[in-house]
């Protein structure tokens, strides 16, 4: 149905016929294609919390202009999303957090909520230097429930 969609074009961006399923595809393709260690997934509390950091430049142009994002080789798009870990629904919850380099550079997340049918995602843009190590530090609230999520990656300029 909608995979048929998709398709990678020759200069490795990802095209949409349908670019409402974007995120949720993008969510498939990327736990699908890792190893098990590699997630990307804690459980927090009730919450089972999926993240993901990823250069812009994988984005299409439609599907990064229709979401205001600035593609480029320095920008990263952060991606979260958070599940109750029994029912699976998404939850709506506000997001903030900030991400540090080694250095100590500091740049706030800034994020949008997403709708896209069932799903539900809280997506920031972060900009980076070639291979810096970034710590991320991602606060997630709904009503008196609290959990912060800390994770790092290396970022690579593409």
């Amino acid at each position: 149905m909608f995979l048929r969609d998709f398709r990678m074009h020759k200069n490795n961006t990802l095209r949409f016929g349908n670019s409402s399923y974007f995120f949720y595809v993008l969510f498939l393709l990327v736990l699908s294609s890792m190893p098990v260690s590699a997630e990307q997934k804690k459980t927090m509390g009730n919450w089972d919390i999926h993240y993901i950091v990823i250069p812009t430049t994988f984005l299409t142009p439609e599907v990064a202009r229709a979401n205001n994002i600035q593609r480029s080789k320095y920008n990263a798009l952060v991606n979260i999303s958070v599940l109750d870990k029994r029912t699976k629904e998404a939850q709506e919850v506000t997001v903030s957090g900030n991400a540090r380099n080694l250095i100590g550079n500091n740049r706030t997340l800034d994020f949008k909520q997403v709708k896209e049918g069932q799903a539900i995602y809280y997506l920031a843009t972060v900009n980076f230097d070639d291979k810096d190590t970034m710590r991320f530090s991602v606060d997630i609230n709904q009503d008196n429930v609290s959990q912060q999520l800390v994770f790092q990656q290396r970022m690579y300029a593409d």
